[in-house]
Order: structure tokens, then C-alpha cells, then sequence
């Protein structure tokens, strides 16, 4: 069985996945900053902030991503699989505006887990169902 993205999948994916996504202009992290009496590059710092479309497309979150849909799972994930996780992150990251800012500390590996094993166990039943 291949996990492919469809455009519709894609489309409906992207769109649960960035709803539940956390990100602030560089204002609002400024305005943050001045109220807990640190700079810019403190705050940024301290809460690993960086371009939501630098974190989304980062080696890192993938990682965090690829582990937590293993444990979701149960097991290794596919390269199948792996495609439609990679799909999902770099089609969020390119849909960011610019200037959105988002931390590497959040739920994104665990929501996107749970939205691509659903999805799987959609793909599964179909399969199922067609035989």
C-alpha cells in the first residue's frame, strides 16, 4: 500500500495542520519582550523562536516529527509514509507568511502524528474496503 498524497489530501492535511499551529509576528515577540524586561535576541533565545517557515522546513523538526509518528504507529515509519510527513512539513513551511515567527518549543510533532495516522488509517480502510 502507498501513501501518495493527493492534492485533496494534501489540501485537507495542510489545512488541520496549520489551524493548529502557533505563530506571532516579530511584534509581538518584541512587545513580550519589553514586558519581561528582556531583548529581542534574549527572548528569541529563550524560547528558540526563529522564521515558522525555517523551523517547518528544519532537520530538526522533521526528527521530532518522524519520532513521534513511530511511537504513534508502533513502528518504523515507511518511506511512504516518510514522503507524506516531508509533503506535509515543506507544504506548511512554503504557506507561511514571511514574517511569521514560531517556536521549535511547541505541539507540532504529536499533532501532526496524530493527523498523519488518521490519515493512514483512512488510506487502510479504503484499501481494505476495495478488496
Amino acid at each position: 500500500m502507498t501513501h501518495t498524497l493527493s492534492v485533496t489530501d494534501r489540501d485537507d492535511l495542510l489545512a488541520r495542520f496549520t489551524q493548529g499551529l502557533s505563530t506571532r509576528t516579530l511584534r509581538h515577540v518584541a512587545e513580550e519582550a519589553r514586558v519581561d524586561g528582556e531583548s529581542l535576541k534574549q527572548g528569541v533565545d529563550r524560547y528558540e523562536i526563529d522564521y515558522a517557515w525555517q523551523v517547518l522546513g528544519s532537520q530538526r523538526l522533521h526528527d521530532a516529527c518522524l519520532a513521534a509518528l513511530e511511537v504513534h504507529l508502533g513502528h518504523e515509519v515507511s518511506e511512504a509514509q516518510q514522503a507524506c510527513l516531508v509533503d506535509v512539513l515543506q507544504s506548511a513551511a512554503a504557506a507561511q507568511p514571511t514574517d511569521a515567527l514560531m517556536s521549535f518549543d511547541n505541539d507540532v510533532p504529536a499533532h501532526l502524528a496524530m493527523l498523519l495516522c488518521a490519515w493512514f488509517d483512512r488510506q487502510s480502510v479504503r484499501v481494505t474496503e476495495a478488496a
